[in-house]
């Protein structure tokens, strides 16, 4: 297991890192999330986040909660790209790089399509009762 030190404050696996980045997005109302694990597919990073917002703002918002969620544990990005535009937004972790698109750029680069031998994780598994050990309802 691989170990993500962005800061002097804490280090997350990157499995910690992709858990509280899917819970960040759940929150706030990501859409149609999903989680690609491209481990020994690519060597850019473990997982990949794809999900939508319903405007441009909201893929906006989404992507400015989420650096928030992360900076509060010592993450930071290796870099961000498309947060003015908000159509799609590009942020690098690493081992975990999230796309955020408005559903029209979703559909047509069809990023899921791209990446279709990479195994899908069931987003399930990291919504906040599943991860407090609580059933699912």
């Amino acid at each position: 297991m691989k170990t993500v030190n962005r800061a002097q404050k804490t280090s997350l696996t990157s499995e910690g890192l992709l858990a509280l980045t899917v819970r960040t997005l759940v929150a706030h109302k990501a859409q149609e999330p999903w989680i690609l694990e491209v481990k020994g597919l690519s060597n850019i990073g473990d997982y990949f986040i794809i999900c939508s917002g319903g405007s441009k703002r909201h893929v906006q918002a989404l992507a400015e909660h989420l650096q928030e969620a992360l900076e509060q544990v010592g993450v930071r990005p290796l870099g961000v790209e498309g947060l003015d535009e908000g159509h799609w937004v590009l942020l690098d972790y690493i081992d975990v790089v999230i796309h955020l698109f408005i559903k029209p750029l979703r559909e047509f680069y069809d990023l899921e399509g791209l990446w279709v031998e990479a195994s899908r994780l069931p987003v399930e598994d990291f919504t906040p009762n599943q991860i407090q050990g609580q059933p699912r309802t």
